[in-house]
């Protein structure tokens, strides 16, 4: 009985430690690692975040810009650090992509990661040169279908989303299409324009201003819905492959461990932010929409997300050391 009662008052102890932490969270500067190039997609989700989090906690947050290894050191150095709250991470669908493409890494994010808040979701758009004849996906596939082996796609680099994506639809539809790395997205727009690939998925920042010249075609969205910015293009899954849905979504992440009660009180100020109107005009400006879990479904759509891409990744036999 008195061992109980020790480990009872223990127990205690550690919960009303707990909640005096989070009482207090947080009474010094946040440290958010953006764990991509300053300018992409996750540095400037990061910084609008982290202005908006600054404005409701009442404390910094601090723009960390730890570039390597397709994101990956920035979030091992994430899951690596105390779990109070100081060290965050703007984190996404490449790191989920990375638990299957890489053969080793120094941190597994569904276990040593603490979910908080999802942020965002970008889809992307499929665009294919004028010079080829389809005008949806049906048309794509028949064609691909006819000249086996002789499509030629681009994308940012191997196990990319944009790549990944057109891996699925690859295998949803059972064609075969060549996928050509390169090591950005402007040298695959560039190959694009001149008519070098004849297609590639890409998110709507980079392709907007070329679908609007018309020198490339859009003939679809990857998203689960239409996109307000280009309403008139369908989606994959209406116009050819019911069930196909690929977003690169993103949100902040902790250390496992994490207390409940500051995952909590940072996921509610975080939904808080991504939902005001100012901000939700400033996603969708970038062909983006904010996107609101509560952690426990948030660490579940993660879940969900790193057993989908394996498959992905297998099927396509993408690698990285």
């Amino acid at each position: 009985m008195r061992v109980s009662a020790i480990i009872s008052s223990l127990s205690f102890t550690v919960v009303l430690a707990f909640a005096a932490i989070a009482q207090e969270y947080p009474n010094k500067p946040i440290r958010m690692v953006a764990p991509f190039s300053p300018g992409g997609a996750t540095d400037v989700l990061a910084r609008i975040v982290g202005q908006r989090l600054t404005e409701r906690v009442g404390q910094p947050v601090i723009i960390d810009n730890r570039v390597g290894a397709g994101g990956n050191i920035g979030a091992e150095q994430v899951a690596k650090s105390a779990p109070d709250g100081y060290v965050l991470l703007m984190g996404g669908v490449p790191h989920a992509i990375s638990a299957s493409l890489y053969a080793k890494l120094g941190y597994d994010m569904a276990k040593d990661l603490s979910a908080v808040a999802e942020v965002a979701s970008f889809p992307s758009m499929i665009v294919l040169h004028p010079s080829l004849p389809a005008k949806t996906v049906k048309e794509l596939i028949a064609l691909a279908r006819a000249k086996p082996g002789q499509l030629n796609f681009g994308s940012a680099g191997n196990g990319s989303p944009n790549h990944l994506a057109l891996e699925l639809l690859k295998t949803m539809a059972g064609v075969s299409m060549v996928h050509i790395p390169y090591k950005g997205a402007g040298q695959v727009v560039g190959d694009l324009l001149a008519g070098q690939l004849q297609l590639a998925s890409m998110g709507f920042p980079v392709a907007m201003p070329h679908v609007q010249s018309g020198r490339l075609r859009a003939i679809a969205v990857t998203g689960s819905k239409r996109s307000p910015l280009l309403a008139q293009v369908p989606t994959v899954a209406e116009t050819g492959l019911p069930g196909f849905e690929v977003t690169s979504w993103y949100g902040v992440f902790g250390p496992a461990a994490l207390p409940r009660e500051i995952v909590a009180r940072l996921n509610t100020e975080i939904s808080a932010a991504v939902t005001a109107p100012e901000l939700k005009e400033r996603l969708a400006a970038l062909g983006a929409e904010p996107s609101t879990k509560s952690p426990e479904q948030f660490a579940q759509y993660v879940r969900d997300e790193i057993a989908k891409w394996a498959k992905v990744v297998k099927e396509s036999g993408a690698k990285l050391d």
